[in-house]
Parts: C-alpha cells; structure tokens; sequence
C-alpha cells in the first residue's frame, strides 16, 4: 500500500499486496477451486475442454460448476444438451442450471427466449453479467469451478482475472504455426495479472487412422513441446481429433463420453 492510499482499488494502477477488486460469492454459495480456460484466438476448443474437464471430475466425485463467461457466444449448453432457465431473484439469489450428471452451469443461454437469439450487449454490461454469474448464483458447495472465457485478452478474461479469486488458468491452443504468438499472448496477460498457469492443451493434435491406428497430423506439425520449454510451462495434454466426440458434442450427450481424455489433468485440479 503506497503512503497516499486512497482505497480505490478501482481506479488504481499500483500493484500491492492490499489490493483486492474480488467479487464477493454469495453468502449462502460455496465455491472452492476455480480455473480460467483461456485461449489467445477463437475456434480452438475452449469449451470442449471445460466441458471435458468438468465430466471427468463429477465422474470422480468432485462437485463441479462451469461458469460460462463467453457472454456473446456460449457454447456449454449445447454441449450439455441443458435447456434450463436460470430462476431465482436478486434479493434471494439466482439458481444455477443442473446437467443430467449434477454439474451445475450458468450461461446466457440460461437466460433467452431462444438459444439463437444474439446477446447484442457492450462491453460493460457484458463484464456486468460476469460479475453476476459469479456472485448472484446460489453455487451449492462446489469443490471446482470452471469458467469457460471468450478469446483474447479484452474485457471479459480482464473481468474474470481481476474479479475472481482464480487458482490457475489452463491455456488451450491448436496445431499451427500461430501457436506461439497465441500462446505467448495469453501467457503475459496470466503473468500481468499474477495468476498461475496450470499448464497447456493442445486440442485437434492428430487424426488416429481407425484403420491402422497411425496418427495424423491434420492441422501441421505440432510446436507445444517448444512452446511450453520457451515459457516454461507443462504440457498437460495432446487431444486427438475424435469424430465420436465431436457427435456426443452436436448431439447435447458430452456425459454419455466413457473415454479419458483429460482425466488425469481432472485429477490435479482436485
């Protein structure tokens, strides 16, 4: 804390340890970890990941929650094939929707008339219902927390770095020759915002002929393992291009997955 502290955390540009701009849970919720999935670039499988992750630790006994914080293009209902509303009023608190499996999620989606329906909101009202999300849900003793963020570095994953008490952020990339600048991006900011970083997935690494088994480089030759030594990082998994994943995913049927894809990862972030 500098001598002249205003206590306007808001407005302030100094790094101190007093500095605080959390939003508060709601009394009556209970979250314990919670983990950002961030990616420099869109398209590259943020929120099958979230989704994966979160499958695998409710099918380890962990209570988890996916916080869908991509406001203007959520995808998570979908995966889930959850058509809920979220109920709930502001003085009492708002009610999370609950998927088949007991993960329970909260997402724009939740709050349309029709899941087409475009979310035409500015910046601020978007980093508004982030806020919201996190601190107007009734979360029931949540043991992890997901929160699914929209690409880049804008508004919203500032939102969710400064206002969220984020234990770590998982960076998701793809296959290209863009992935070290993409990656590189997403990991100043974490490193700006003195956030942890559990580590990277590289998703549609390979095609595995059912054939042969042979694997397939669909997207080019794969940089991770040079990536993450640049910047020090682990490589926590390579996901394969799975076509069968890919029709649980359009069929709303993600919990129907019986693979291991991310299990081990699921289990170090208990």
């Amino acid at each position: 804390m500098t001598e002249n502290c205003s206590h306007d955390c808001g407005s302030c540009q100094q790094d101190c340890a007093s500095r605080d701009l959390h939003e508060p849970l709601h009394n009556l919720s209970r979250v314990g970890k919670v983990y950002g999935v961030v990616s420099g670039k869109g398209g590259v499988g943020k929120s099958l990941v979230t989704s994966l992750l979160a499958v695998q630790l409710q099918k380890q006994g962990v209570q988890a929650a996916i916080l869908d914080a991509d406001i203007t293009g959520p995808s998570i209902p979908k995966m889930f094939g959850a058509k809920g509303k979220i109920t709930g009023t502001e003085d009492s608190g708002f009610f999370p929707v609950t998927s088949r499996s007991g993960i329970e999620m909260v997402s724009t989606n939740f709050l349309l008339d029709h899941d087409t329906d475009p979310v035409v909101w500015r910046g601020p009202i978007i980093a508004g219902t982030v806020k919201q999300f996190w601190g107007s849900m009734l979360w029931d003793d949540i043991d992890v927390m997901l929160v699914d963020m929209p690409p880049g570095t804008g508004d919203v994953p500032l939102t969710v770095f400064q206002s969220l008490p984020l234990d770590g952020v998982i960076i998701v990339t793809s296959p290209q020759d863009l992935v070290s600048m993409i990656v590189t991006k997403a990991v100043r900011m974490a490193e700006l915002m003195h956030v942890p970083i559990v580590g990277l997935i590289e998703n549609m690494a390979y095609f595995r002929c059912p054939n042969c088994g042979s694997e397939h480089a669909i997207f080019g030759k794969s940089h991770i393992e040079q990536v993450a030594a640049e910047h020090g990082l682990k490589v926590l998994a390579r996901l394969p291009i799975d076509p069968a994943l890919t029709a649980l995913c359009d069929a709303g049927k993600i919990e129907d997955y019986d693979g291991q894809l991310l299990a081990d990862v699921a289990n170090d972030l208990k």
